[in-house]
């Protein structure tokens, strides 16, 4: 398990960013989470089972909100396609090539 502060120090951002994101990744069902001294956070999931749409899905929030019905449900659907196109890449996908960059 990781803690929110090193996370954050990894990414060289604030832990307060890292938690509200932990927030919503556990709320998904992505991640666990553990309070204490020996607390922290961990993928719920095999890498390979955690698509980018479905980190996108989960911390992304209300997309768009729209009165007019008729373009709100092509909004809709517009993003249950992203979301489904971000799904065919892996978070491990995603870690493997970040290693190749290097």
């Amino acid at each position: 398990m990781l803690t929110s502060a090193e996370i954050a120090e990894t990414l060289k951002e604030s832990a307060v960013m890292v938690r509200r994101s932990f927030l919503l990744l556990h709320k998904a069902g992505l991640i666990t989470q553990r309070k204490g001294p020996h607390g922290g956070a961990k993928l719920k999931l095999s890498p390979k089972q955690i698509g980018l749409g479905d980190v996108f899905a989960a911390t992304s929030g209300d997309w768009l909100t729209l009165e007019d019905k008729a373009v709100a449900g092509l909004m809709k659907k517009v993003r249950e396609d992203a979301v489904e196109a971000m799904n065919e890449h892996s978070l491990a996908g995603v870690v493997k090539r970040l290693k190749k960059a290097k």
